[in-house]
């Protein structure tokens, strides 16, 4: 009886992944988008590995330039990436993104758009990405409210009349 219920289980089991045409039962992730013009994102990254980190974000910056996607290509114009000066409590390396302009709509998880860009270097990119990344600290997507520079212009012009 026991071997029998093993068996149906087993039997289950492996009927569920043919139906699945053998695909990976994780589910694919949403896209992540940004919603508003500007957004500040933090991720923590080793200390030993800030290295690593900064040559996957330079790959990201050539895949970006050279995608066929023009909406890709709009991202990179407003993508930057700042290393905080002095590490966090814990050791690691805070990063932060800075996105200006957000693109709507546009997809801005990282590894997907290397991966998308660089086919044949998946695993490496993935290997040197997950060995440097611990966490994302936080996301603060927005509104721009007040833009400093252009209130500097206004106030040139205005004064010169």
């Amino acid at each position: 009886m026991r071997l029998r219920l093993l068996a149906s289980m087993a039997l289950t089991v492996l009927a569920s992944i043919v139906s699945l045409g053998g695909v990976s039962l994780r589910a694919q992730s949403p896209a992540f988008t940004l919603d508003g013009d500007i957004a500040l994102w933090t991720m923590a990254i080793r200390a030993d590995k800030t290295q690593d980190f900064e040559q996957i974000m330079a790959k990201l910056r050539e895949g970006l330039s050279k995608s066929a996607t023009p909406v890709r290509r709009q991202q990179l114009v407003g993508w930057k990436v700042m290393r905080v000066k002095s590490p966090l409590p814990d050791g690691n390396v805070a990063y932060v993104h800075v996105i200006n302009p957000v693109v709507a709509g546009a997809d801005y998880k990282i590894m997907q758009i290397l991966y998308d860009e660089f086919p044949d270097e998946r695993q490496a990119l993935y290997d040197l990405y997950r060995g440097a990344f611990v966490a994302n600290l936080s996301l603060a997507p927005g509104t721009l409210t007040l833009d400093m520079k252009k209130a500097a212009a206004e106030g040139s012009a205005s004064a010169g009349q």
